[in-house]
């Protein structure tokens, strides 16, 4: 085989849990990657960073659970690299801390695999970060061991030094060891651990799931036993436990262990997912809208595209509007100067921030971001007898056109999109829907409630609000969550989807004060 067919492989390590645990370098190669082998603690927002032609291969372990042995997935890594491909192979942690990668990385050098390897933030240290647990302190700890808590069973004896770890003054961090806690723990203290030293298991670190219970060497078995914690999950032993209640800041955000279903399209759900996600809720995606080309298939958009100079106004009312606007003006082998003098007007705060990363800014955007709003910001400015364009929805509220026909001005209403409920909702939605697990239904438009109405019923939709609080927009939302016999207990006071956040965080901060 010709060394100019070798493909290449990338041993990246991605952190545990948060997305933002990942080098520059880490999401380069993502981004790039034909092919990524990845595991089971590796979070799979990465693989939304993925171009959408790469292979994606999971391979992971989970409580002896193997999908595939080691021995074949160094196989299968050097079968890849060897057809030529760009291979990711993600850890969810850093390769070479207790991640196998040392021994991956040695098959790809017996077979003459080049390859690089890309350093992760070890869960070692990032859980009991995200613990509020810092695994050194001048007051605590000077030092700290990191050790496995499931040896290879191979082994004809253990390699841990059980006596100098039980006499080390320093943290220990235990990783993988959930299952053998209650020996590690015995094993400690019999070697001379003192029973009332501190300590702590994280399961799910760095992600919505945290969870951790703290107690000492002697107790700390029971009490996981008794919280139902699982693997994946870190044991810390130390004094620097007792710094928690004072340095917990991850688990103490204002939507922590809230679970809110975020309806919007697929384009829109990311960034509203992340503000929720920073504020500490778990989020589920239940996209009730996709886009679609309206029915007329761009005709009437393409006549008004080609004819941009007769017009005085060109509005938009929502940021898919701007996009299809965009993609059709520019697919017609035509840029902005096309606007020529044409002023710019949109509806709210993310519509002008749409025109916004067109290199575009906005003449008029009204306070109250809604039709009415913007008819009151026009109507000073626009004059009868003024041509105006509309690019919008195929299927929206007529007020906008009629209050400017009134005023004499001339509306081309040019449909861009239209919008079409998509065929099911996500299989883990589905499952926490149907189990009733949710705090929180939220709703940016009127389409994403009749939508989610067809999705899953009215009745269903009923049962869910008499559990969880309803969240929209605003009043146009809301009251199409009236027509079907529904409240929104939370509305934002701005009609934006990062007020929308607030509210949310508002209400539930007052609840907490309320008791």
């Amino acid at each position: 085989m010709h060394s100019d067919k070798i493909g290449m492989v990338y041993l990246v390590g991605a952190g545990p849990g948060d997305p933002g645990l990942v080098t520059v370098r880490g999401l380069e190669l993502i981004r790039r990657a034909d092919c990524i082998v990845y595991d089971y603690l590796a979070n799979e927002a990465f693989l939304q960073e993925a171009s959408p032609l790469a292979e994606l291969l999971y391979v992971g372990k989970k409580g002896g659970d193997h999908t595939l042995p080691q021995a074949d997935i160094n196989r299968l890594i050097v079968d890849k690299a060897r057809a030529g491909l760009k291979v990711v192979r993600l850890k969810g942690g850093d390769p070479y801390v207790f991640g196998r990668g040392g021994e991956e990385a040695e098959e790809l050098a017996a077979a003459g695999i080049p390859f690089e390897v890309v350093p992760g933030i070890s869960s070692a240290v990032a859980v009991p970060a995200y613990a509020g647990i810092p695994v050194t302190h001048r007051r605590y700890a000077s030092l700290v061991s990191f050790i496995t808590g499931h040896e290879d069973p191979h082994k004809p004896e253990s390699a841990i030094p059980w006596e100098v770890l039980a006499a080390s003054p320093g943290t220990l961090v235990f990783l993988m060891g959930v299952k053998n806690l209650s020996e590690i723990c015995q094993k400690l203290q019999a070697h001379g651990k003192a029973a009332d030293t501190p300590a702590a298991v994280i399961h799910r670190g760095a992600t919505p799931q945290q969870k951790t219970v703290s107690g000492t060497l002697a107790d700390i078995a029971g009490r996981v036993q008794t919280a139902g914690l699982a693997a994946p999950a870190i044991f810390i032993v130390g004094g620097v436990v007792e710094l928690r209640p004072r340095l917990n800041w991850y688990e103490t955000r204002p939507l922590w262990g809230k679970r809110i279903l975020v309806t919007r399209s697929r384009r829109q759900v990311s960034a509203f997912v992340k503000l929720l996600t920073e504020y500490g809720a778990t989020c589920l995606e239940a996209p009730t809208i996709e886009i679609a080309p309206p029915d007329d298939g761009y005709v009437a958009l393409d006549e008004a595209i080609q004819r941009l100079d007769r017009y005085q106004w060109l509005v938009f009312t929502s940021p898919n509007g701007v996009v299809a606007f965009f993609e059709r003006l520019f697919g017609s082998g035509r840029d902005v100067r096309a606007l020529g003098a044409c002023k710019l007007a949109a509806i709210g705060a993310a519509t002008a921030e749409a025109l916004h990363e067109h290199g575009l800014i906005a003449d008029v955007v009204p306070e109250d971001f809604r039709a009415e709003g913007l008819v009151a910001s026009l109507s000073p400015l626009v004059h009868p007898g003024q041509l105006l364009l509309l690019p919008r929805a195929q299927e929206a509220r007529e007020v906008l056109p009629q209050e400017m026909a009134r005023q004499g001005v001339i509306v081309h209403v040019a449909p861009s999109y239209k919008t079409v409920p998509p065929a099911h909702l996500p299989p883990d939605t589905e499952s926490a829907l149907a189990r009733g697990e949710i705090d929180v239904l939220t709703f940016a438009s009127s389409s994403t409630v009749t939508n989610f109405v067809r999705l899953i019923g009215l009745e269903h939709f009923k049962k869910l609000a008499a559990q969880a609080v309803i969240a929209a927009i605003g009043p146009i939302t809301a009251k199409t969550l009236n027509q079907f016999g529904l409240e929104a207990r939370i509305q934002s006071q701005t009609y934006t989807i990062p007020a929308l956040a607030a509210a949310i965080v508002d209400y539930f901060r007052t609840e907490a004060v309320r008791g």
